[in-house]
């Protein structure tokens, strides 16, 4: 789990107002048919890394169904206008869950999306994975 805290910290620091507008510059990175794991794993640690493969590893997992919510969401918050910031999360479960919810912003705050990630620890085998 420390491992995931400190790829989470690196993420919401890639989507924190300072630096998510070098996220839109990159361009599509979170458009239809990009990969999840790729982009996220990227912005997350560096490209060779133990925690780039790591993490690449465990995204590249991820049910279609919750990868592809995911990647969709972030498309969709890169796309508007100023982009919307995105804080993510994760905590343990017995299977994969994935909770989004969004504060709109208003005259005086600024708001956000929120996607928390559940599943097992990384390194927890699921019991119908086998061995």
């Amino acid at each position: 789990m420390p491992r995931m805290q400190t790829t989470l910290i690196e993420l919401n620091a890639a989507f924190r107002e300072t630096s998510v507008n070098d996220l839109v510059a990159r361009g599509p990175i979170f458009a239809p048919g990009a990969s999840l794991a790729d982009a996220l794993a990227g912005l997350a640690a560096e490209a060779g890394t133990v925690e780039h493969r790591a993490f690449r590893s465990y995204l590249a997992q991820l049910p279609g169904s919750i990868s592809e919510a995911m990647r969709a969401t972030l498309h969709h918050a890169l796309s508007t206008t100023p982009p919307t910031l995105i804080t993510f999360a994760w905590a343990p479960s017995y299977d994969y869950e994935l909770t989004t919810w969004q504060a709109p912003d208003t005259a005086e705050t600024k708001g956000g999306i929120t996607i928390l990630i559940k599943s097992r620890y990384p390194s927890d085998k699921h019991p119908l994975a086998g061995g």
